[in-house]
């Protein structure tokens, strides 16, 4: 086994065997040995997948830390960062690739100047991606974007002040717009100020609208690894149930992205079958519209979305 050395005297995080032999690869052509290419070049050549280490820069000055987890996402990752870079904000963004094998490489070469930090590798999941990324930060804020959705203009700005205005609020969040895949609005994403009773009964809160004070966050250990879809929905109630309720600020911050290849269409089942075991947890009953609605959410639903892909 060999790493491949870089001409500064940093690492590759890359191990190959080709032909039986070891071999070295200068940094000018690493770009070229993505996965698929390296299985491409040839078919004897073995690529050892390696965790990778953190690539990081630093950031002078960050208000907010974001986290940007992503795999094959590449056709929304480029509008999802550019969104982020736009913001009037100072923020360190670190993206958590789980080892895509589409154009995600390749835009994140593009962003890599502006990033704070990136790997790709197979992980944790979701869930343990948002939280690596976060503990790698220093900001007194933290998020995360789903690398498919979007930041409006100002809209981080608009969180930050609320936040700092209302200091004894634990957490922020606004309103926010369902977009297709092509980034058409659809309609609004049903958020409401906050109110337990509300929660209770739906998710009032959009997750790319939210933003959160990294003492909180810490605190609370960041999203519950053991969930796959409604982690979300638990930080909500975990922040309420610890720290207070959450502070609605009424202007546009973001888009969430609508295309038959999200987690919760593909997964809707699952997704509702947390959700209402994240509201008995800690609303102690479940209301009875989650057992109403149980058909339309995900049978009915599911339907619509066999027939979009």
């Amino acid at each position: 086994m060999v790493t491949v050395v870089k001409p500064n005297g940093g690492q590759w995080p890359w191990r190959l065997f080709l032909f039986g032999s070891e071999q070295i690869l200068d940094e000018s052509v690493r770009p070229a040995f993505t996965r698929q290419r390296l299985y491409a070049a040839h078919k004897s050549m073995y690529l050892d997948p390696v965790r990778q280490p953190w690539k990081r820069r630093e950031i002078h000055g960050p208000r907010i830390t974001i986290a940007v987890p992503c795999l094959n996402q590449g056709r929304f990752l480029e509008a999802a960062l550019a969104s982020i870079f736009s913001q009037s904000v100072p923020v360190e963004v670190f993206v958590a690739d789980g080892g895509s094998t589409d154009s995600t490489l390749e835009v994140l070469a593009r962003f890599e100047s502006r990033l704070a930090g990136w790997r790709s590798h197979p992980d944790a999941g979701q869930a343990a991606a948002i939280n690596e990324c976060i503990a790698q930060g220093s900001a007194p804020y933290a998020t995360w974007l789903n690398s498919d959705d979007l930041y409006l203009n100002d809209g981080l700005a608009s969180l930050l002040q609320g936040l700092e205005v209302e200091a004894a609020s634990p957490a922020a969040y606004g309103a926010a717009w369902n977009v297709d895949a092509a980034g058409v609005k659809l309609g609004k994403v049903w958020t409401q100020r906050f109110d337990e009773s509300r929660l209770a009964v739906r998710c009032i809160v959009s997750q790319p609208a939210s933003l959160i004070r990294r003492e909180v966050w810490e605190s609370l250990g960041g999203l519950d690894t053991h969930l796959e879809m409604a982690f979300d929905y638990d930080l909500w109630w975990r922040i309420l149930r610890c720290h207070g309720p959450l502070l609605f600020v009424d202007r546009d911050i973001a888009c969430n992205r609508e295309h038959p290849h999200t987690k919760t269409r593909l997964n809707r089942l699952s997704h509702y079958r947390e959700a209402v075991a994240v509201v008995r947890r800690y609303h102690g009953r479940v209301p009875w519209k989650w057992w109403l609605f149980w058909p339309y959410a995900v049978w009915w639903r599911s339907l619509g979305n066999e027939r979009a892909t």
